[in-house]
């Protein structure tokens, strides 16, 4: 197994910059806060300062405590921005141990505070944060926009600090959608701003990113280089949790450099350091870097302990990518152990994870979530507009006629009107919910069969046109020898070695924008330029192509070396006009047609392994740019086709 790719971003988020403060400091911030005789301002500032940088960093359950008695003391002193902060630092506890729904309900009421009084640093550092959760979801796009409000703030106050905490965050989005030449000017951007202001405290952060990116670009020993700055400067200040990242990141350069007992002892230390701080998220995440250990050690049963413990706290928090990495490690373990059955249970849960994953399952019960607060907001407010209606009702009532029995009547008749409003309302809310609930089911099922594009004209026309493209880019993929090397091997293990491939390839594709057509048996067929036509859909479907050859090269070299499955690929792309559109009425699916599928398949097989062989058409499309290199192979007899003029095609 290889978790290379997404290492520890999650850290980002937690190991912003703090001011340093000792044991003496701690104290100094208790009495002021305990001194009745300061301001109530003074106070609250002292009292948020003390639990930034005491039980925030070691106690995040007792920060939330904590935090909820600040929220009181400023609420009751009529301290509007120190609410607004109280509630910053409270989501901002609850975030740091995964619980994202609480988070996002006081970061809301805050914002809307912080907004209403005209409060802009308060905003932004809310913002900010609210981008953290859909962040730590993988849902770029709103945290992205979280992130960019923010920063407008941060700019209009000139907050210098702030400006760097977003530049942190961009970087980190590019580095995990792999363009790390522009996470790592995101990242200098960050570290320029604090060493202009001389906080080279708040490096660490960067640092620990950079090493991040450099470890996911395979450039080890400079991974190794920034963690090592980064634990210098939370060792330094005390950030037990920047520690453990720091630890954490250099455990997992090891592993990947095979330095296996350097890297288990190093995740180790990262590991106690989380349980003892209470960082859930970190502990999960190690202890499987600890597991891949165990597991090239052929040390299952220790794999196991290690993997069913992340696995339990992964579900805890609703971390799906740690349950699919878990369930995968359990898969791999039981069957090195020979427990088949086992396995296989492990193995369909893992599927069943991977399938959540597709559809992006964490990015829409956030959705629901901030959905249903809103419904249950406005209903509530309904109600008690409607009551307050019934009781200037009642006073009129008493006003006018002064009758004991009459205002009683009344009373009683108000009470059963609004436990029956109450009723209806509640029904409504239950029943709109499970409508809600079966109508996003049924939505990301299309979306998971079709492009969104065929699937809004599905929904709003009852149908989907077949359309005429003029240029589309075909790219087949195929593994040599496959029937030969599936005789060899069960069923299961061919399975779970094509699913792993396929997987990445789905991946690909969505990163280069390029559209799964379909699977057919061990070929696998994709489309750029459509069902949007771009004009570097060529360029990009080569691009996909070139990283799907990397992939496999990269899992060839390590299979070989645990003598396991696996296969050698050819790549064929041609480009052309195709008609594409939805097949029949019962399980349909999106396909395409024309003379270009059939000799993009021609192209793909006779191409060679390891390499991307494309059509001179395709060739004639992209000959100028920059960061290709061609082979001319000449005209290649083609079957049904007669000669067909190739290239193979490469990075430059």
């Amino acid at each position: 197994m290889n978790k290379l790719g997404q290492v520890y971003w999650y850290w980002v988020l937690l190991i912003l910059p703090l001011n340093v403060f000792s044991q003496n400091n701690l104290d100094s911030l208790q009495k002021e806060w305990e001194n009745h005789s300061l301001a109530d301002t003074i106070r609250a500032e002292a009292f948020k300062n003390y639990i930034y940088e005491g039980a925030f960093r070691t106690q995040p359950d007792s920060a939330i405590f904590l935090a909820e008695q600040l929220y009181n003391f400023t609420k009751k002193s009529g301290n509007q921005e120190g609410v607004v902060d109280a509630l910053n630092l409270k989501g901002y506890s609850l975030f740091r141990i995964g619980d994202y729904t609480k988070a996002l309900a006081d970061y809301k009421l805050g914002l809307k505070i912080a907004e209403k009084i005209g409060y802009k640093t308060g905003a932004a550092d809310i913002l900010l944060r609210t981008g953290y959760v859909y962040h730590d979801n993988e849902d770029y796009l709103k945290a992205i926009n979280y992130y960019e409000k923010s920063l407008k703030l941060y700019e209009d106050t000139n907050d210098l600090e702030g400006k760097s905490d977003v530049y942190n965050e961009f970087g980190s989005i590019y580095n995990a959608k792999g363009n790390h030449e522009k996470a790592l000017k995101y990242y200098l951007q960050s570290k320029k701003i604090n060493d202009s202001i001389n906080d080279e405290f708040a490096n660490a952060t960067t640092y620990n990113n950079i090493g991040n990116l450099y470890l996911n670009g395979e450039e080890f020993d400079k991974a190794i280089e920034y963690y090592q700055k980064a634990l210098k400067i939370d060792e330094m200040t005390g950030n037990q949790l920047g520690v453990a990242a720091a630890l954490g990141g250099i455990g997992a350069t090891l592993l990947e450099k095979g330095e296996y007992k350097k890297a288990l002892e190093t995740l180790k230390k990262s590991v106690d350091i989380s349980e003892r701080i209470n960082d859930v998220q970190g502990g999960i995440t190690n202890r499987l870097s600890i597991a891949d250990i165990y597991i090239e050690r052929t040390q299952y049963s220790k794999a196991i302990i290690a993997c069913k413990k992340s696995l339990s706290e992964a579900k805890e928090i609703g971390d799906l990518g740690n349950q699919e990495y878990a369930y995968e490690c359990l898969y791999e373990s039981h069957r090195a152990l020979g427990n088949s059955s086992l396995a296989l249970d492990y193995h369909e849960k893992m599927l069943a994870i991977t399938d959540s994953l597709k559809t992006e399952e964490t990015t829409i019960k956030l959705q629901q979530m901030e959905f249903t607060k809103q419904m249950q907001a406005d209903s509530l407010l309904q109600v008690e507009k409607d009551l307050e209606v019934q009781m200037r009702h009642q006073e009129e009532v008493r006003y006018k006629d002064r009758n004991r029995n009459v205002a009683i009547t009344a009373g009683v008749l108000f009470l059963i009107l609004a436990i029956g409003f109450f009723s209806r309302w509640r029904y409504v809310k239950k029943s709109k919910a499970i409508i809600e609930k079966e109508k996003d089911r049924s939505e990301n099922l299309l979306l998971n069969i079709l492009p969104a594009e065929i699937a809004a004209e599905l929904k709003e026309k009852g149908e989907a046109k077949a359309r005429d493209f003029e240029m589309v880019s075909i790219l087949f993929t195929d593994f040599k020898g496959f029937t030969e090397q599936s005789a060899k091997v069960s069923a299961t293990e061919l399975i779970s070695e094509i699913n792993n491939c396929f997987k990445s390839f789905d991946m690909i594709c969505e990163k280069y924008d390029v559209e799964k057509i379909k699977t057919i048996g061990d070929a696998y067929m994709a489309a750029g330029g459509l069902p949007v036509p771009s004009n570097d859909s060529v360029e990009k479907t080569i691009m996909a192509a070139l990283e799907m050859q990397a992939f496999m090269q990269s899992r060839i070299a390590e299979k070989k070396m645990l003598d396991e499955l696996t296969f050698e690929m050819r790549v064929g792309i041609h480009t052309g006009p195709v008609v594409a559109g939805i097949v029949g009425v019962k399980k349909f699916q999106y396909d395409v047609w024309g003379d270009t599928v059939n000799t993009a398949s021609r192209v793909e097989s006779n191409g060679e392994v390891g390499k991307v062989n494309i059509s001179n058409d395709t060739y004639e499309m992209v000959k100028h740019n920059p960061s290709l290199s061609f082979e001319h192979r000449g005209k290649i007899e083609a079957k049904g086709k007669g000669q067909i003029d190739m290239w193979f095609v490469s990075n430059a």
